[in-house]
């Protein structure tokens, strides 16, 4: 990835948040085992992949489709920032699983607070896209316990407060959800903004996702 980092120490003045509900609880559950686990070290978003050894390492806990879908956005901010290596898993027989048996490896990143300026996401089903566009007026797209697994993330990057090498299962910045497994490489940040926002991504769940000026159809590109 080519995308640049920047690390800012001092505490920001205030924290926006949005007026969003409780998240649900996360349902269905995912086999572990031994597995390198990717997770983005200090230069995150910006310079790679640091690959550790982690036992049990969990992505998002339902069965995914085994069809990654791009998600970019002209800008992201959040607020409660975390960020560790997981390992999803597809439902059993999937014929999406090709040499994988069925499990990708991915980097987890979960945000209390996000606001998302002119979003799109777009998912290949052969020879078309599904696409769908949001925020791209006044008002952006809002998201409360923010997840997403994904296996490329690019952007430029800016954080608030860093803290990077944390066992993933001490976070607290992003609140519950933000939380890892024991021994797997982390990092949170109180804040945390992207410019130019580009994922490969297997999952995302929210807690409540706010899309403005939603469209939805059929391209013969995506995002």
């Amino acid at each position: 990835m080519t995308s640049s980092a920047e690390h800012i120490s001092e505490r920001p003045e205030g924290p926006a948040t949005a007026d969003v509900g409780e998240v649900p609880a996360r349902r269905g559950r995912v086999r572990a085992r031994r597995a390198a686990v990717m997770a983005v070290p200090a230069a995150a978003v910006a310079a790679g992949l640091a690959i550790l050894t982690a036992e049990g390492a969990l992505g998002v806990q339902f069965a995914i489709s085994g069809m990654p879908f791009t998600v970019t956005a002209t800008e992201l901010n959040g607020t409660g920032f975390a960020q560790f290596g997981g390992l999803d898993e597809m439902a059993e027989g999937s014929p999406n699983a090709g040499e994988t048996g069925g499990q990708v490896l991915v980097v987890t990143s979960v945000i209390k607070n996000a606001t998302l300026t002119k979003l799109c996401q777009s998912v290949d089903l052969g020879g078309t896209n599904l696409v769908i566009r949001a925020g791209g007026g006044a008002e952006k797209v809002r998201a409360r316990d923010l997840t997403t697994d994904s296996t490329e993330l690019s952007g430029d990057a800016a954080f608030r407060n860093i803290e990077i090498g944390n066992d993933a299962s001490t976070l607290d910045k992003a609140g519950p959800l933000g939380r890892g497994p024991k021994g797997v490489f982390s990092q949170q940040s109180d804040t945390v903004r992207i410019a130019k926002l580009r994922q490969t991504n297997y999952a995302t769940t929210a807690g409540v996702f706010k899309l403005p000026g939603l469209k939805l159809g059929f391209s013969g590109s995506g995002c």
